[in-house]
């Protein structure tokens, strides 16, 4: 995971529940909207990887603007539906269906996890099914 913080010398930090998962090295600071323009998203361990799951706010804006860029860069890229947000609902439904027209993937959290558990029936399967999907 590699977590992009939008000047939070100005809008604050992440929070620290989500912030205590990650090492220093996955959080990537930065001042333009898109986390990709200043490179350090594309530096931090797991950025060279092909494919990246996108989760955020806003998505109109911040969400979008990456989506965009890392397309651009031929990277395949999933947006998770219910885990990006913007202030009005009207902004997210216009930036899913532009990130959607430039080649991302909207999916929901379901179709993420079940991709990457792969099969039922395992302790992983039911800890995931139970905390994250009911």
């Amino acid at each position: 995971m590699i977590c992009s913080e939008q000047y939070p010398q100005g809008l604050g930090p992440t929070m620290p529940v989500l912030r205590g998962l990650l090492p220093d090295e996955c959080i990537v600071e930065k001042i333009h909207f898109s986390a990709v323009p200043e490179q350090r998203l594309l530096q931090a361990p797991g950025g060279d990887r092909a494919q990246f799951v996108v989760a955020g706010t806003e998505a109109h804006v911040c969400v979008q603007q990456t989506v965009l860029d890392l397309l651009a860069i031929g990277r395949r890229v999933f947006v998770v539906e219910e885990a990006v947000g913007s202030r009005r609902n009207a902004d997210k439904a216009l930036a899913l269906a532009r990130m959607r027209a430039h080649g991302a993937d909207i999916v929901s959290r379901e179709m993420v996890a079940f991709e990457w558990l792969r099969q039922a029936g395992s302790d992983l399967f039911r800890e995931i099914s139970r905390e994250f999907l009911r």
